[in-house]
């Protein structure tokens, strides 16, 4: 540190000059010792260090790649086949001033229908499943642009936290939520899954949610709705949280929005990048296409066995 202190400040003081003040204040060194530090070549450590910084700074980068907090890093380097310790990640960050993505205090957008029939609550607030298919979330957000308002729905799937569906749109009519749930619903048939039997369908209280034609669409395809109470941030905390995650990474670094367009293009690269490349600590570090995989890899080996 003395060498660098040296190093950074010998142009605008001189070297003996430095070297006097700082020895004659508890320091201690000659310049003969700071020429000769000039002269050694890094050590491993720090040649190590600048290969890993390399690699973060590329990571960072790419589209999304500096909303990766330290912890993420580690295992989206690790994932590329680099042997790193996390405490090496932790370390050079912080010396880098490097830090990944923060979450702000979410809003919500959905107004209940008090004289809409609900369908009751099959969750409870118990977020699990065994395997992709068995429940969803859904909700929606808000995102200003210069031209207005645009409203962005997800449906995700708890087991995996794949995003299934989604969709934007200027509008919070019934029609928004009703085509992310189309898209989720062509997406696990180009899956090869048409039978959808005991999914649950959880959302909260939202008068989109809670409308006839969104409800009968969920019966008529076989999948159980599921509501939560009104007024309860909790019964539908597992989407609101992932939402969270979308105006965090993408929504709130990546404005201004200029119109819906902007959003959709822009959602599209998130989604792909969240569902294939973002690992998720609920799911083992694994992002949620390789949590699916190893679900259906898991199962094909049981088959084959029994």
């Amino acid at each position: 540190m003395i060498v660098d202190y040296i190093r950074d400040h010998k142009d605008q003081f001189g070297v003996e000059p430095i070297c006097r003040v700082l020895t004659e204040h508890g320091c201690p060194i000659a310049p003969s010792t700071y020429y000769d530090n000039l002269g050694r070549a890094l050590s491993r450590r720090a040649l190590r260090d600048e290969q890993i910084v390399e690699l973060i700074a590329a990571e960072r980068a790419t589209r999304f790649g500096s909303r990766f907090g330290a912890r993420k890093m580690w295992l989206r380097l690790r994932s590329q086949g680099h042997d790193v310790a996390r405490c090496t990640i932790e370390r050079l960050m912080a010396a880098n001033g490097w830090a990944g993505t923060t979450r702000g205090k979410g809003v919500r957008t959905t107004t209940a229908d008090e004289k809409a029939d609900r369908p009751a609550d099959l969750v409870d607030r118990d977020f699990t499943a065994t395997a992709p298919n068995q429940l969803w979330v859904a909700d929606f957000t808000y995102v200003p642009t210069w031209a207005g308002m645009v409203y962005v729905a997800f449906i995700i799937d708890v087991y995996s936290r794949m995003i299934v569906g989604w969709r934007a749109a200027t509008s919070m009519r019934t029609d928004l939520v009703l085509d992310t749930l189309e898209m989720a619903l062509w997406r696990r048939r180009s899956d090869g899954i048409s039978d959808l039997t005991g999914l649950v369908h959880h959302t909260d209280a939202g008068s989109q949610y809670t409308s006839f034609a969104f409800t009968q669409r969920l019966i008529d395809v076989g999948v159980d709705p599921s509501v939560g109470s009104v007024g309860d941030a909790y019964d539908n905390a597992l989407a609101e949280s992932q939402i969270g995650l979308y105006k965090a990474e993408l929504i709130r670094p990546e404005g201004p929005w200029r119109n819906v367009e902007h959003v959709e293009i822009d959602t599209l690269e998130w989604v792909d990048w969240f569902n294939t490349q973002r690992p998720h600590e609920a799911i083992d570090d694994l992002t949620p296409l390789q949590a699916e995989q190893a679900h259906y890899a898991a199962r094909n080996r049981l088959a084959e066995t029994g």
